[in-house]
């Protein structure tokens, strides 16, 4: 295609420098403002993980102090669980005893009343002779 104008060689080479001049410069004034955020982007960034740390850091107290508590509670019901299996082991003892005493006096009072059978039956045949 050829150009219309009739401008120089040098005329199209100098303005060519200035557009990439004037580029140039729009490009340095976006980097300087960039610049000028970045401090304020970093600031922003630090202080987010800060915040980050502070909320890990606390986050994981809870977790430890929780797990303390969870030893706590399960020691705890340890605890329960060997006194309420001691008194079970108990009341089974004693209701064992309980139970032999109680067929100890049974058979005691059904001897008795053997014997007293026995004794009836023999003084009702000293009456017969």
């Amino acid at each position: 295609m050829a150009r219309r104008d009739e401008s120089k060689f040098s005329t199209r080479m100098e303005d060519a420098a200035k557009a990439r001049a004037e580029m140039l410069a729009k490009a340095k004034a976006r980097a300087e403002a960039a610049k000028a955020n970045a401090d304020e982007r970093a600031q922003e960034r630090l202080a987010i993980a800060k915040a980050r740390d502070e909320r890990l850091a606390r986050r994981a107290e809870e977790k430890r102090l929780a797990a303390l508590e969870a030893e706590k509670n399960k020691a705890a019901i340890e605890e329960a669980r060997k006194r309420a299996e001691e008194e079970a082991r108990r009341a089974a003892q004693k209701a064992a005893e309980d139970a032999i005493k109680r067929k100890a006096e049974l058979e005691a009072e059904q001897k008795a009343r053997r014997d007293a059978k026995y004794a009836a039956r023999k003084e009702r045949g000293k009456k017969k002779r």
